[in-house]
């Protein structure tokens, strides 16, 4: 199993893997030896729909007498297309249902050898992808989601504490709340408890270590949401989209808020929350964005001190009003644009980086990037690198960071250390 693009689609293939794998399958490590291999699509950008194509030709390729699966938000919404690849067997837009199910397991369980986890669903992973709702109604002129998605609908309360409780009894230490628009979350409908009321419950009811969000609009930061982060469970990190820096480009995205608006919600949290860090979403070159504009939104990232800024170039997408707006930007210039905008990046984030020198922080340790050097996570999101000859996968240890890294941080093991 293969997941593209957002977290959405991730934990919906990590739900779908653990109902896989308490049905009796095998999750493999390569195509090559798999009985059936699902790949859960992605559509966001004409670059992600390339990725799907050659991902889903890949695993022909690797393994012709494979069951090909393709599922998810591509699946959904061009499955002419891929049906016209000639390489896949089965295409279903539901990446979780009962019909996906049936399709990989046609005239029997399929069983197959390279277990990649421990047979109960742990996929040696210490962090935890949950949905709690899918879909959006805002239909901003760029995005092809709401389409591939539809309308937004929520998880039950219920459903969303059984799941965080049985990820904490198999070994999860964090769990990431996830959706389309996490912030419209209602367990019930309008009306019902929301998502101050959701994190209120899991903080409650479950022992998670790490309780992180995944993406949030400057009009979800309430002082009733900001006040959550007293606890200390909750990690300091938010993920704000911003796509713009101008805001005549905000209103022909048709995006809910201002810039004044985003700022606002910026420095309320910023005032808040302890060390927390902001990243953020970037489009560049969508049609009509002058020179000025980009400048505008160059500037407007250069003084927000973004932790990470993800820059996109504009894709034209089918069916959105953007797709058929005046003033479309030519390829080289935007190239141009999201070089300029991914320069900023880079020294956004090491200025963020560099507050945490000589600090002592907790990291959730996940995997060894290589030799002796392993690698994992602080609450607000930094990547740390340590040594350690021990086995640190799953827990979380003090760590004193004494100096850039790659893209992280560089840590000495403290001794003591808790180990959550």
């Amino acid at each position: 199993m293969e997941s593209l693009g957002c977290k959405l689609n991730q934990a919906e293939t990590e739900a779908l893997a653990d109902r896989l794998v308490r049905r009796g399958h095998v999750l493999t490590g390569s195509a090559g030896e798999a009985d059936v291999y699902v790949l859960n699509t992605c559509t966001v950008t004409h670059i992600a729909d390339r990725k799907s194509r050659q991902a889903l030709r890949s695993a022909r390729r690797a393994n012709p007498q494979a069951r090909v699966i393709a599922t998810g938000c591509y699946a959904r919404r061009m499955p002419e297309e891929l049906s016209r690849l000639g390489v896949v067997d089965v295409i279903l837009g539901d990446a979780e249902g009962d019909s996906l199910v049936g399709a990989i397991e046609g005239n029997g369980h399929a069983q197959s050898t390279g277990l990649t986890g421990d047979g109960t669903g742990n996929w040696g992973r210490t962090r935890s992808l949950v949905k709690i709702q899918e879909g959006c109604s805002d239909f901003c002129s760029f995005c092809v989601v709401p389409y591939a998605r539809g309308p937004g609908r929520s998880r039950t309360l219920d459903e969303i504490l059984a799941e965080v409780k049985d990820k904490v009894a198999r070994g999860h230490k964090e769990v990431v709340l996830t959706g389309t628009k996490i912030g419209e979350y209602r367990s019930n409908g309008h009306g019902s408890a929301g998502l101050p009321e959701l994190i209120r419950r899991i903080l409650a009811e479950t022992e998670v270590k790490r309780l992180r969000l995944s993406s949030l609009q400057p009009a979800d930061l309430t002082l009733e949401l900001i006040m959550l982060w007293r606890h200390d469970r909750l990690c300091p990190h938010l993920h704000l989209p911003l796509q713009s820096g101008s805001d005549t480009i905000l209103r022909q995205m048709h995006r809910p808020y201002s810039l004044a608006e985003y700022e606002r919600a910026v420095c309320q949290a910023r005032d808040a929350i302890r060390d927390l860090s902001i990243t953020t979403d970037i489009l560049v070159g969508f049609p009509g964005e002058g020179e000025s504009d980009f400048e505008e939104s160059h500037r407007f990232c250069d003084r927000t001190g973004f932790a990470r800024i993800h820059v996109f170039p504009y894709s034209k997408r089918s069916g959105t009003s953007a797709a058929t707006m005046p003033g479309q930007i030519d390829d080289k210039v935007k190239k141009q644009r999201s070089s300029r905008m991914m320069a900023l990046a880079r020294r956004s984030a090491r200025r963020f980086r560099s507050q945490f020198l000589g600090r002592t922080m907790v990291v959730l340790w996940e995997e060894k990037s290589r030799g002796d050097l392993w690698s994992g996570h602080t609450a607000n999101y930094l990547r740390v690198c340590a040594k350690s000859d021990d086995g640190l996968a799953g827990k979380m240890l003090a760590v004193r960071i004494v100096e850039e890294y790659a893209d992280g941080l560089l840590g000495e093991m403290v001794n003591g250390g808790y180990d959550g």
